[in-house]
């Protein structure tokens, strides 16, 4: 299944500006890319329904639909790998679950945010665990159903301002705390 999302993330790659204008939310260039009638063939079209109806199709919104469809392909395929692998490591983990009393009481988004960031940076097995392997700790640990955390970072990705809230909180916490601990007489 890894061969099929490297597939689909090769997509991605092939038509990264292109991507990158749509996850930004852009707009300068909408005007060539989704109205007919005023395509240009040096925005590259990756689709022939362009040419074969130009009175219903526009030169890019197949690409939109097919960055849709394999988003969505990519998070249900990682899913289903997340289940097939991780089937025999419930008992353990109930355990663990049972013993603790702590429980997870913020937004679950700021969780799969910590959660990316700490498999970003390579801190835990340095950088050898998958980031499913990572969610399925924190969620036994923390008593927290987190869903589809890779439709979430997808969504995380997204934002427009602050793409890194909960880490900017964190760091604006402690660093608060360090200094009323310091200004303490």
């Amino acid at each position: 299944m890894n061969n099929y999302i490297e597939k689909l993330q090769t997509y991605f790659n092939d038509n990264l500006d292109f991507y990158h204008y749509y996850r930004r939310e852009a707009t300068v260039f909408d005007e060539q890319y989704f109205l007919r009638g005023k395509a240009d063939i040096r925005l590259f079209p990756d689709s022939f329904h362009f040419f074969v109806d130009e009175e219903f199709a526009t030169s890019h919104d197949s690409t939109v639909a097919s960055i849709l469809a394999y988003d969505l392909l990519i998070v249900h395929l990682k899913r289903e790998i997340d289940k097939l692998e991780n089937n025999g490591n419930y008992a353990s983990l109930r355990l663990l679950q049972s013993k603790t009393k702590i429980t997870w009481t913020a937004h679950k988004i700021y969780l799969i945010e910590l959660i990316y960031a700490l498999h970003s940076t390579d801190v835990i097995n340095n950088g050898t665990v998958d980031i499913k392997d990572i969610a399925y700790f924190v969620e036994k640990t923390f008593k927290v159903d987190l869903g589809d955390y890779y439709r979430a970072f997808l969504e995380i990705r997204m934002r427009k301002n602050g793409r890194t809230k909960f880490l900017d909180i964190l760091k604006k916490q402690l660093t608060k705390r360090m200094d009323d601990t310091d200004n303490v007489k």
